[in-house]
């Protein structure tokens, strides 16, 4: 008996399909992911601020160098440390994503939660990952990711698409 097909399951920034979860309460809709990819795939979306109990709008975050670089999570005005809640979550959050067997992950460029690379370290001279990503990348290192940013043009999406397919297709045998 052959076994149905279903779509991959994709993790994504939730602000990446248009839901109003940004520290200002706007969204970062990427058109592509939510008018043509979204059409293929069964979207896993997550928002690590709503979901660590932040609501919207809130205070911006940042990753900051303190105490010689130990990296933190700050809010940036009032410099509440976010980082052990966000931690915690993170954790546990990766963990139920691996439970939910995603094939892919799209995250939000330069987000001290969600960038997977290159994300602004205040009072450091270089970059690091966010906080949910790292925890994401640490337990399911084989996973197709990429930032929205590289999903902008056709080589691309592309490639991000056949690593997904390729994934998926390895976790159905």
């Amino acid at each position: 008996m052959q076994r149905e097909y279903q779509r991959p399951r994709i993790g994504v920034s939730a602000c990446l399909l248009g839901e109003p979860v940004r520290y200002n309460g706007g969204h970062k809709r990427h058109a592509w992911l939510a008018d043509v990819f979204g059409l293929d795939v069964e979207w896993v979306p997550v928002c690590p601020e709503v979901e660590i109990g932040l609501g919207t709008p809130r205070e911006p975050i940042d990753l900051v160098c303190v105490d010689g670089c130990g990296i933190r999570l700050l809010t940036a005005v009032t410099r509440s440390d976010l980082t052990d809640r966000m931690r915690g979550f993170a954790v546990d959050r990766a963990e139920a994503l691996a439970g939910l067997q995603i094939s892919g992950y799209v995250f939000k460029a330069d987000s001290p939660s969600c960038g997977p690379s290159g994300v602004r370290v205040v009072g450091r001279d270089r970059t690091a990952r966010g906080l949910f990503a790292e925890a994401v990348i640490a337990r399911l290192p084989e996973l197709p990711i990429v930032d929205e940013r590289e999903l902008d043009g056709a080589a691309g999406r592309d490639a991000f698409t056949a690593r997904v397919r390729a994934y998926h297709a390895k976790m159905q045998t």
